[in-house]
């Protein structure tokens, strides 16, 4: 019986292929903050715009709300209406792991065990009324606030920033907010 040489090349090419996709121009790893007071982090965040992952590509009135737990980990509820302010509302658990104990701004989320998806403080004002969530891959970010929405100058510098920092601003999607301020 010959072998089939289709099958070999294949089975030769493939793996090269694979590792080629990932020899592109890499960006740096994102610059979280300095320092975030985890008390004061937690509560209420209005989602102003996303890169969705596929459960966020239809939310409207989207709402992140964390909760420190004693244990150290971070209750978190996801919470919005899919498709319309009036569509079916959606609720999801994940779990946050804060993994930095020096500045508090690298997180691991967990929505299903054992996999964490990598949580990134990059932005957070003052205040604490608004902040960005990010990831070294690029793929999702989150622009939140305490209020269902920010001024116009805040949106439009926060994604000068996105994009100086490699993000494709064109993938964004601003999150309708109906609701009145929490």
């Amino acid at each position: 019986m010959r072998p089939n040489h289709f099958k070999m090349k294949t089975l030769l090419i493939l793996p090269c292929l694979l590792l080629l996709t990932g020899c592109g121009t890499s960006l740096p790893s994102l610059k979280t903050v300095e320092k975030v007071d985890l008390q004061r982090f937690m509560g209420p965040w209005y989602v102003i715009a996303c890169i969705p992952t596929f459960i966020e590509t239809e939310a409207y009135n989207a709402i992140e709300n964390y909760r420190l737990e004693p244990d150290g980990t971070i209750d978190t509820v996801f919470m919005f209406n899919k498709g319309g302010f009036d569509g079916s509302f959606k609720r999801y658990n994940p779990r946050g792991f804060v993994v930095d104990r020096v500045n508090y701004s690298t997180w691991g989320m967990r929505f299903v065990w054992p996999f964490k998806f990598e949580f990134l403080i990059t932005y957070l004002n003052s205040d604490y009324s608004q902040t960005v969530i990010g990831r070294n891959k690029r793929d999702y970010v989150w622009i939140m606030a305490r209020t269902p929405q920010i001024p116009d100058a805040d949106y439009q510098s926060l994604l000068k920033e996105l994009s100086d920092q490699g993000y494709k601003i064109t993938k964004l999607r601003k999150v309708p907010q109906h609701r009145p301020a929490l």
